[in-house]
């Protein structure tokens, strides 16, 4: 892959990770609730799930998409109910969570990592990358540079997100804040579905 390629790839690894999205609305708010330190395996494994999602779209799954339309729809629906019982989980949320021990906690590593496989946005992402940055004539090696390109990138991109929540974590230690926040960002994530319904 020459320096030029790489370097769109790079941009485009960027941009992707680091804009608004299920997986940074759900950063956020657990860097919010939890802190980082908490919120780390969920950075961790958002990380790792998308790169094995860009991986198999690579290996042919995009493909199979394509040839069968009802898998796209059947992980359509199941993506858009998993999302919304995220949404529905944050929004009930209500308390900055201090105490390791406390019922509430973020998103483990692997449901992070699971919930890629799920998520609209990534499939997007992952379908575009590989239409535009796979070469034809080197494709083994092409995407093994787009996936260390997208790992390397997206996760300081993503943890960006949940450094912001943490940051949020003083204003929001009053409890009428943070339950208005949280019903926020379980909207906000609720809502990030509209570009695949239409």
């Amino acid at each position: 892959m020459s320096i030029e390629n790489l370097l769109a790839l790079a941009t485009f690894a960027l941009v992707t990770s680091i804009s608004p999205g299920p997986s940074n609305v759900m950063l956020m708010t657990s860097g919010a609730n939890f802190g980082f330190a908490r919120t780390l395996p969920q950075v961790l494994g958002i990380t790792v799930g998308f790169t094995s999602l860009l991986l198999g779209v690579g290996l042919g799954l995009g493909a199979l998409f394509e040839a069968w339309p009802a898998l796209s729809m059947g992980l359509k629906i199941v993506g858009a109910a998993y999302l919304l019982y995220l949404a529905w989980r944050i929004a009930l949320s209500r308390s900055i969570a201090s105490d390791p021990a406390a019922s509430a906690r973020p998103l483990s590593f692997m449901e992070s990592a699971l919930f890629q496989w799920v998520n609209p946005k990534a499939w997007i992402v992952a379908l575009a990358a590989v239409a535009v940055y796979m070469d034809a004539a080197a494709p083994w090696v092409s995407l093994a540079w787009m996936c260390a390109v997208f790992a390397l990138v997206n996760l300081p991109a993503v943890s960006v997100w949940a450094g912001f929540g943490v940051g949020l974590r003083g204003f929001l230690a009053r409890p009428g804040r943070l339950k208005g926040f949280n019903i926020g960002m379980g909207a906000l994530l609720a809502l990030t579905l509209w570009p695949m319904l239409r």
